[in-house]
């Protein structure tokens, strides 16, 4: 009954050892020598002002949100391109209706003013 598991076992043993070897080798092999310029916080060629914790506009997010939605969209556009002439007429009258649905929410995002900064 327990040979049964030997496999999951040697699963989860591999998984483990993929994942701990390599941090272990790094940790032991790694030079250590910090200085005050490799601790010293970095951001984009300036010193970091303000709290990590500091809250974003809600319009931000908004835009983050329609990036990801876009991006999706062209990630079905491409695949939806190429089999186009396999799926015929319904593949295409889909993907209008898909892209329709699209358009009328980036119309209604664009008419509340959620693209708009002050």
């Amino acid at each position: 009954m327990l040979e049964n598991y030997f496999s999951i076992l040697l699963f989860l043993f591999i998984g483990l050892a993929v994942g701990v070897v390599p941090m272990l080798i790094g940790w032991l092999m790694a030079p250590n020598n910090p200085d005050s310029e490799k601790l010293s916080p970095y951001e984009c060629g300036f010193e970091a002002f303000g709290d990590a914790r500091m809250k974003f506009d809600v319009r931000y997010y908004l835009v983050a949100i329609l990036f990801i939605l876009f991006d999706l969209e062209i990630a079905f556009l491409f695949p939806w391109a190429i089999v186009l002439d396999e799926i015929g007429l319904f593949g295409f009258i889909a993907m209008m209706v898909f892209l329709g649905i699209l358009i009328v929410g980036f119309i209604y995002e664009w008419a509340k003013g959620a693209l708009e900064w002050d």
